[in-house]
């Protein structure tokens, strides 16, 4: 009869003791753990808002401030298209709420007009003489208000729950604001931390030749501060180009790495952003360019050479900390627009002590029942099975914790789902060993071919599952993503416990029997 090599078996034993390591601080009071050494764990399953709850914000996001960035950014553009044309202007600045400026050359007027509205059709432009005041149109204020909405609600989602094991309540509220719920999270300095930063990168050129105390800062440049402290105590300035050689859109990963033994965050940029980045360091050999991140200047080196390959590397007097926690929000992508907190309180569970105790006494119950039906049905072998199913509880226990990760009711339904199917799959193979067994094969043949034979079936069945699982984390969001990761878990947990934890231990009963003995689901 086939026996399981010894790699299966040793793989069996590892994932089950790490699995009760990680699972037993569950069953124990917190006093009992906190007497424990500290090598043993004492990490329980976080509980969702609906079971213990947590911290309570409510957002602000500041539309007036985002408009301002748009119209410098605008006007840049405007200043850089007139330039082209060999334009002159004067007075170009943004004056409540749009951005103004005259003309050299009254009679260029209509070329003014041409290509500003062939520059951005969203356009609204007035024109008195040689006066120009250009502004957003209302209705494409409003969609980019819905759209920015949107976007932060999506960033917010990833910088809490990168690896959807937190399910928080994000939703908007009204016109500009965003509510935001996350379970287990007594102290809310961590998650301000979090979400307080705009996290905006942006690469640009210094100007070069402009005093910021005595020189007044051109057209098309701001005075942004830097990390670096001077003797009177204030931050040193410089003076940077307000066009954007790459922007934080174009990152597509971040990590910590160390160079010289300090953090530092590498990053890496998407295929145009790289060649963007290539293209402006070729061409401006000998020039400073700013790495600004939320408008603040954290290193201004002077390219010596092209930057190709589309990666780089921001250093500064980082913790490790620090670096972790940039690293993350530029994974996450930068808010569209601040944030304010204008209220923050912790909230209870969602769910009343009753209900909670009521969902406990179901779970039990439902569980109790399934075993004794594996055992009145299948006999031996069904104790066997409801064995590999506490193993597989156990596993899926010790798998969240180990993550972190966040239970809530959705979740609880997750791990319901998974308990049958895990029996669901000793269910076939039984059955399958059962007409082996009818077929006229002998006691240890039927085994064997039973377990083989029902294995593509199991698998297919849990595919098609996991499928479904995969679809609801991409697109799912909130206790949908919990719900998804917790099925995930219980689908791989459960095809481990019945392939090869039933089958150890149907073997290792089979190998004891004389041989005629009769199968006892037979």
């Amino acid at each position: 009869m086939t026996q399981l090599p010894r790699w299966q078996r040793a793989t069996i034993l590892v994932v089950l003791v790490l699995s009760l390591y990680y699972a037993l601080p569950n069953v124990l009071p917190r006093g009992t753990l906190d007497a424990l050494p500290d090598w043993l764990p004492h990490e329980q399953i976080n509980l969702g808002l609906d079971l213990r709850g947590g911290s309570y914000l409510l957002l602000e996001v500041d539309f007036e401030a985002l408009q301002e960035e748009q119209l410098r950014d605008l006007s840049a553009s405007i200043l850089i298209v007139l330039r082209q044309e060999r334009i002159g202007i004067r007075g170009l600045g943004v004056r409540d709420g749009k951005v103004q400026f005259a003309l050299r050359e009254p009679e260029r007027a209509d070329t003014v007009l041409q290509l500003l509205r062939g520059n951005d059709p969203n356009l609204e432009i007035d024109r008195s003489d040689e006066r120009f005041t250009v502004g957003y149109t209302e209705l494409y204020l409003d969609q980019q208000r819905n759209n920015v909405i949107r976007q932060a609600i999506e960033v917010l989602n990833r910088r809490i729950d990168e690896t959807g094991t937190r399910a928080p309540t994000i939703q908007r509220q009204g016109y500009d604001r965003i509510l935001l719920q996350v379970p287990g999270v007594e102290n809310s300095e961590e998650l301000l931390d979090i979400i307080g930063r705009t996290a905006k990168l942006t690469f640009r050129f210094v100007i070069e030749g402009v005093d910021p105390e005595q020189d007044r800062v051109p057209a098309g440049a701001s005075l942004l501060p830097t990390e670096q402290i001077g003797p009177s105590g204030q931050a040193f300035q410089e003076v940077v180009s307000d066009r954007v050689i790459v922007g934080g859109e174009s990152l597509v990963d971040a990590s910590v790495g160390f160079d010289q033994g300090l953090p530092v965050v590498n990053f890496r940029f998407d295929a145009s952003g790289g060649q963007r980045f290539c293209d402006a360091t070729r061409n401006n050999v000998g020039r400073r360019f700013a790495i600004v991140l939320d408008n603040v200047v954290i290193s201004a080196p002077v390219i010596r050479d092209a930057i190709c390959g589309g990666s780089g590397q921001i250093s500064g007097s980082f913790s490790r900390e620090e670096a972790d926690q940039l690293a993350l929000l530029l994974r996450a992508g930068a808010l569209p627009a601040p944030m304010t907190v204008i209220e923050e309180r912790s909230v209870g569970p969602g769910l009343g002590a009753d209900s909670i105790a009521a969902g406990e006494i179901a779970s039990v119950v439902s569980v109790a029942l399934v075993v004794i039906f594996m055992a009145a049905v299948y006999g031996r072998f069904g104790l066997l099975a409801d064995c590999a199913l506490i193993m597989n509880l156990i596993v899926i226990l010790g798998v969240l914790t180990a993550l972190q990760a966040t239970l809530t009711l959705p979740g609880i339904a997750g791990i319901a789902l998974t308990m049958g199917m895990a029996v669901d799959a000793n269910v076939l193979i039984f059955e399958r060993i059962r007409e082996e067994t009818r077929a006229g094969r002998s006691l240890h043949l039927a085994i064997d071919s039973g377990f083989k034979r029902a294995i593509t079936t199991i698998v297919d069945s849990n595919l098609t599952t996991l499928i479904a699982a995969v679809i609801l984390y991409q697109f799912g969001s909130g206790p949908i993503r919990g719900f998804a990761v917790t099925l995930s878990l219980g689908l791989a947990s459960s095809m481990f416990c019945a392939i090869l934890v039933t089958r150890r231990m149907v073997l290792a009963w089979a190998r004891r029997q004389k041989r005629g003995t009769r199968l006892p689901i037979a």
